[in-house]
């Protein structure tokens, strides 16, 4: 792993519009990419279950058909992300508890500035938080 998340600029602007908009609860979902690789194509925007201000939790069913369709396309989770609403964009002792995907880059958005975004990636395996640059791209130019 070369602790860096590179990751089209449209697919950010999409995460922070889902987190704003489930704001004051936590939002969360999953960015697949073509399995094998590390580059995050495609944006699926997911229910929080728990329905919380401090804690996120997929709903299992939308969680099972989310994992077969990116099965079926050849793909795979490359960035589980969630927003924090009150706090800064760093992992909770539950995010890393519940953190299943060692490949994953987990993507934190704080929404607690109405004005200001931030967001940070971590990976997170077997209970150990690293965090890595974000590389934001607009891939209508660089492609």
């Amino acid at each position: 792993m070369n602790g860096v998340l590179t990751i089209d600029s449209a697919i950010v602007s999409a995460i922070v519009a889902h987190a704003r908009r489930d704001h004051p609860d936590e939002a969360c979902g999953v960015v697949a990419g073509p399995a094998g690789s590390d580059l995050p194509t495609r944006h699926i925007a997911m229910d929080n279950a728990a329905r919380s201000m401090t804690f996120y939790e997929f709903d299992s069913m939308e969680q099972l058909r989310v994992w077969r369709e990116m099965d079926d396309n050849d793909e795979e989770p490359v960035v589980i992300y969630h927003s924090h609403t009150a706090t800064e964009a760093y992992p909770s002792r539950t995010d890393v508890k519940f953190a299943g995907e060692p490949g994953a880059h987990y993507v934190l958005v704080s929404t607690r500035e109405p004005d200001a975004e931030e967001i940070r990636s971590f990976r997170i395996v077997d209970g150990v938080v690293t965090e890595e640059e974000v590389n934001i791209v607009d891939a209508t130019v660089d492609a």
